[in-house]
């Protein structure tokens, strides 16, 4: 495990502080995992006192809230582009689908914080749910396009959630060594996820495709 930078090698001197302490907190996740987050480590890591980080931040948890927020933006990114990359409907459903599992493979500390910090909160992360380019809602979309009733709520919720369900839970599963011989045999990590994807029912073809 690497020592933090110490602050004279990596200088805080102008500009924005919060988006210092953000980006010192993200490397820490990185290099480290959560375990290794602190104000005070953060704040040795961007190069500041260890009182700087209280000016943005009351304790740990506002920290972390503000990562996973970046988080879900670094997500509704890679599902957006997934979506424009698709020539059909069956690929921009499988490609969702993809592109969440790759995003929690590359992001791994930061996908547990997302998580971490939903879990016991009544309502999930507005950038999540409530925007219309988030993640939530470009699933929600793309059922709709595949043939959803747009004004049957409680379905429409409910394959939406299947499919978040679905996604999330082979992403917690993609790197079994159990799947190793299934990812040989398609043609790599990827093709992998693809063949689940088109083997569960919420992400199947749409006959009008």
């Amino acid at each position: 495990m690497r020592e933090a930078a110490a602050p004279e090698s990596r200088p805080y001197h102008h500009g924005d502080l919060r988006r210092a302490l953000i980006d010192a907190a993200r490397r820490l996740l990185e290099q480290e995992g959560p375990t290794a987050l602190s104000l005070r480590a953060v704040a040795r890591e961007a190069g500041v006192s260890p009182a700087a980080p209280y000016h943005h931040f009351k304790d740990k948890g506002e920290l972390l809230d503000a990562v996973a927020h970046e988080g879900w933006e670094m997500l509704n990114q890679a599902l957006t582009a997934a979506r424009a990359k698709a020539v059909s409907l069956h690929e921009k459903m499988a490609g969702l689908g993809v592109a969440y599992v790759l995003f929690a493979r590359d992001n791994p500390s930061l996908y547990r914080v997302m998580y971490d910090g939903s879990r016991d909160k009544e309502d999930l992360p507005t950038q999540m749910r409530m925007k219309d380019d988030s993640a939530y809602c470009q699933v929600r979309d793309t059922l709709v396009e595949a043939g959803a009733d747009p004004t049957d709520e409680i379905a429409l919720e409910l394959a939406t959630t299947a499919a978040w369900c679905a996604a999330h839970g082979l992403a917690e599963m993609a790197s079994f060594k159990s799947f190793d011989h299934l990812k040989e045999a398609v043609g790599g990590e990827e093709a992998f996820f693809h063949g689940v994807f088109e083997h569960m029912q919420v992400f199947a073809k749409d006959k009008a495709d």
